[in-house]
């Protein structure tokens, strides 16, 4: 088969007149960087004046994609040091590629004098345009590398504590059994956090519960988590099979904020069933409710898989309820727009099949397609929990501790929240 090169596009046409593009795209987006890099030069360069002589820039050959990349990072996670993280490089490393992209532009793009660091006015626009670049090259980049279906990069996850310590190492766990050469990067993060990673691009997606979409981000239905009354052993309710929500009606109860989504709709059911109980204690995460209710402090309405450890140990019973009205919507989110990496599509399909493997609920089971917004499941919701919490960052990959599986970077004060 004859084949003859296209020095315009950097791909390869055969005898017949067809292409092979992809390295063809490859180039194409580099060269639409090369256009923006010039279009901000030429934005902010100052005019010519007659006999003077023009400033010297450095030839484009010197920008490489990985410094755009590191910029486009240190921007999203606003730190020197994480970016250099992402990118399995030095923090020096980092300040000098982004100190060689601004020589080469001839303008300031980061102001490093303020505390912290805040976006030049160029810096701002470079930003805002490179981005798309950036991300579509290295998704494409991730296509070409798995053309014969070996998963690898990186998928960057932001999740709920609830959900990230109670779900997610199994997932991971297999996942990386299937795709060794995959890196899972997992943060937990409160949820008004988990959706600003996401739209920020410094996570390809986010773990949820009540997930809601909006212009800027797509929501997938994930699972539901039935809800359970949790209580103490020695309490009388523990040895009941199941019980009724009426049968409710003037117990003692440790319950969520009443700020948050999951309260809401817990008091939404109790009041159908004219049961009205006796709040003894509030709190803001799964965890801290756990505590009171094995002191006996008050039973609590809790989502099944997040009482599973204890129910184990023996220090809570789980009591399922008469009803399946009360059960507590899990979702995926991503940036809309964005186009995922085949590592990140593998990872969100693995997510799916291992939920439905365990038994989940599916709501709506229509809407469940990657790319597909849930907008049933948007319709009803509001956000959930309402205070911070210091993030938890884990890697997991191919190498090092625990069967070659996690690597803890740093934990958070709080161990779950709703």
């Amino acid at each position: 088969m004859h084949l003859r090169r296209i020095p315009s596009l950097g791909g390869i046409q055969k005898r017949d007149g067809t292409c092979l593009t992809i390295l063809g795209l490859l180039n194409i987006l580099l060269f639409q960087a090369r256009i923006l890099i010039e279009r901000i030069i030429s934005s902010f360069e100052p005019p010519f004046i007659y006999g003077e002589r023009p400033h010297a820039r450095p030839p484009y050959s010197a920008v490489q994609l990985k410094a755009l990349k590191v910029f486009c990072d240190v921007v999203q996670q606003r730190s020197f040091s994480r970016a250099a993280d992402e990118n399995d490089i030095s923090q020096s490393g980092a300040s000098q590629l982004v100190q060689q992209l601004e020589d080469h532009l001839g303008v300031k793009l980061i102001d490093r004098s303020k505390r912290p660091f805040v976006l030049t006015p160029e810096g701002d626009l470079f930003y805002t345009q490179c981005r798309d670049i950036v991300s579509k090259y290295f998704a494409l980049e991730d296509k070409v590398r798995t053309m014969h279906q070996e998963v690898i990069g990186r998928v960057r996850v932001a999740s709920i504590y609830s959900v990230g310590l109670h779900l997610m190492a199994g997932y991971i766990t297999s996942f990386m059994s299937l795709y060794p050469k995959a890196n899972v990067r997992l943060e937990y993060l409160h949820p008004h956090r988990v959706y600003e990673s996401v739209e920020d691009d410094v996570a390809d997606i986010g773990l949820v519960s009540y997930p809601k979409s909006s212009r800027t981000i797509e929501a997938l239905p994930w699972r539901e988590e039935r809800m359970v009354l949790a209580c103490a052993p020695q309490h009388p309710l523990a040895r009941r099979p199941k019980i009724a929500i009426k049968e409710l009606h003037g117990h003692h109860m440790v319950g969520f904020d009443g700020d948050l989504t999951i309260r809401r709709e817990i008091d939404r059911v109790l009041n159908q069933h004219d049961a009205e109980v006796i709040v003894q204690m509030e709190f803001d995460n799964v965890e801290t409710i756990k505590r009171a209710v094995e002191i006996n402090t008050g039973v609590a309405l809790l989502p099944e898989p997040t009482v599973k450890r204890e129910q184990d140990a023996g220090t809570l019973v789980c009591v399922p309820l008469d009803t399946d009205e009360l059960v507590r919507p899990l979702g995926i989110i991503m940036r809309r727009g964005k186009e995922l990496s085949v590592t990140a599509k593998h990872f969100i399909e693995h997510l799916q099949r291992e939920g439905q493997a365990d038994g989940a609920t599916f709501a709506p089971s229509g809407a469940t397609q990657i790319g597909e917004p849930a907008a049933a499941l948007a319709a009803r919701i509001t956000d959930d929990e309402v205070t911070d919490h210091e993030p938890h960052t884990a890697d997991f990959d191919d190498a090092g501790p625990a069967n070659g599986r996690r690597h803890a970077i740093a934990a958070g004060r709080k161990a779950s929240s709703t």
